[in-house]
């Protein structure tokens, strides 16, 4: 049986705000939709699914982000997840240049919970809080193939 990564959806509750800070980083968005029905209703297993949606890739067009803003049922506000909480961890993407991606996450509020650390030589790490309160590691690899 052959298998692939195709996403990882992600509830948020500001949809355009959160297209803002992942294409500011770097994804695109590769298409938008409304979507609500039977067929919704039975893939995701809501009654009266309806949502607003958005899918965004890396650009090297393997990672994609799949963003739901719910309409119905209502969005269920939760408190933010820590590093250490069972569940959907993180969302992580490499970078070219750390310091510049954090000036971009800065711009939309987003700080890392304590710092940059150095794992090794190999790569500087750090978690951030992105919108709705979204765990983005970002990783910068320290030595170049």
């Amino acid at each position: 049986m052959a298998i692939r990564l195709e996403n990882v959806g992600i509830a948020v509750r500001d949809l355009e705000a959160t297209i803002a800070f992942f294409t500011d980083l770097g994804l695109t968005v590769v298409g938008r939709d409304t979507v609500s029905g039977e067929w919704t209703d039975t893939a995701v297993g809501l009654d009266g699914n309806h949502a607003r949606i958005a899918m965004l890739q890396t650009p090297d067009g393997y990672g994609r982000l799949e963003l739901f803003e719910y309409i119905h049922p209502q969005a269920i506000e939760s408190g933010p997840t820590r590093p250490n909480d069972i569940g959907m961890h993180r969302v992580a993407f490499s970078v070219d240049n750390i310091e510049e991606a954090l000036v971009v996450a800065a711009r939309h509020g987003c700080h890392p919970l304590r710092g940059v650390a150095t794992y090794e030589d190999l790569y500087k790490l750090t978690y951030l809080r992105g919108p709705s309160g979204i765990i983005v590691m970002l990783a910068e690899k320290l030595q170049k193939d």
